[in-house]
């Protein structure tokens, strides 16, 4: 009952009971006798009424949504890749981003992870990756990774930690051409549990020309 009351009332009935009602005295002052002789007196001003205290209602803030120094963010989303930045303290320039994309295994099951950002100018590679794989692979059959199945290219994996083993990849400039060029690459790795077998992941390469020529090359820091 009680919410269906709360609907019906206008805005200012609802502020109105927030605040503290105030009676108005509207009864005008009796004018004072005079003789008859002198002139009639002038009617009394009506008593003041105090103004209205104001609602308690809230003001609100600002809606921002202000980032923290280091703090990671979509940027955007191309295609199947997303555009991650990290968030630099005020003054330091643009914000740093690389691509970044789920892998997943024939099932559909998201297994690994791949982030690609360029390299500065100079070095034989233009871009660089980190692959994230988990723990239970098979280190020493390192990572494949092939366009539209082309021929493969293998890699080392660095280190393990928590999160999984990591490789870290050095991509030249017709590599990058390549996924360019291509609509899928596959990432192969081999489980500990399982060394006969491969897990093949799908790297999806849809929006990765878009993606890959918004990105900023980095500069190479000042000795």
């Amino acid at each position: 009952m009680k919410a269906e009351l709360m609907k019906t009332l206008p805005l200012a009935a609802l502020l109105a009971l927030a605040t503290p009602a105030f009676a108005q005295d509207t009864t005008e002052a009796p004018a004072a006798e005079t003789p008859a002789e002198e002139a009639p007196a002038t009617e009394a001003p009506a008593a003041e009424t105090p103004a209205p205290a104001q609602p308690n209602v809230d003001l609100g803030e600002p809606a921002g949504d202000a980032r923290q120094a280091g703090q990671t963010y979509i940027e955007k989303v191309v295609g199947d890749w997303e555009r991650k930045c990290i968030t630099l303290p005020d003054g330091q320039g643009d914000d740093p981003c690389q691509m970044y994309q789920l892998l997943k295994d024939e099932k559909g099951n998201a297994v690994a992870e791949i982030s690609l950002g360029r390299l500065p100018d100079g070095g034989q590679a233009v871009a660089g990756a980190t692959v994230v794989v988990p723990l239970e692979t098979l280190l020493t059959q390192q990572l494949t990774i092939a366009v539209d199945g082309g021929q493969g290219k293998r890699y080392p994996f660095r280190f393990c930690a928590q999160p999984g083993c990591v490789a870290n990849i050095g991509f030249t400039q017709s590599e990058i051409d390549g996924f360019k060029r291509g609509a899928k690459a596959t990432v192969t790795i081999v489980p500990a549990a399982a060394p006969d077998q491969k897990v093949n992941l799908s790297m999806s390469l849809k929006g990765f020309t878009g993606g890959y020529d918004e990105l900023i090359v980095p500069t190479q820091p000042q000795q």
